[in-house]
């Protein structure tokens, strides 16, 4: 069993910055692959990124590319998110998830999952 938490949500403007932070906790953090999704107000969840255990592999959604950034402390068991040039459109509960299985080929699948943090973004 894996416990995410996820932190660092909040109100912005348009053109904005923020940092978001999921905390795991229950098993080794060792080799799992993490990533980040979102879901806005009548829309599907939907990928944002993820990034392997040695952070090697990065994957990012086109509508965030050169915007949002990954990132990773192993030592800290902790995976973050870069947001900047916030626009309304990213306005949506972010969620962290995990894929902790034996099979790293792209798409991973990701079996556990935070509770969320709100991003709203105004404009």
């Amino acid at each position: 069993q894996v416990q995410l938490v996820e932190s660092g949500g909040g109100l912005v403007q348009a053109g904005g910055s923020l940092r978001l932070s999921c905390a795991a906790s229950g098993r080794t953090f060792s080799g799992i692959r993490m990533g980040w999704f979102r879901q806005a107000p009548g829309k599907e969840r939907e990928f944002v990124a993820a990034i392997s255990w040695s952070g090697g592999k990065i994957y990012y959604a086109d509508s965030v590319k050169g915007r949002f950034t990954i990132s990773r402390d192993n030592a800290k068991n902790t995976v973050y998110l870069q947001m900047n040039s916030l626009n309304p459109e990213d306005t949506a509960v972010y969620y962290c998830a995990c894929d902790v299985s034996y099979d790293s080929s792209w798409p991973w699948t990701f079996d556990y999952w935070g509770q969320g943090t709100q991003v709203t973004v105004s404009s």
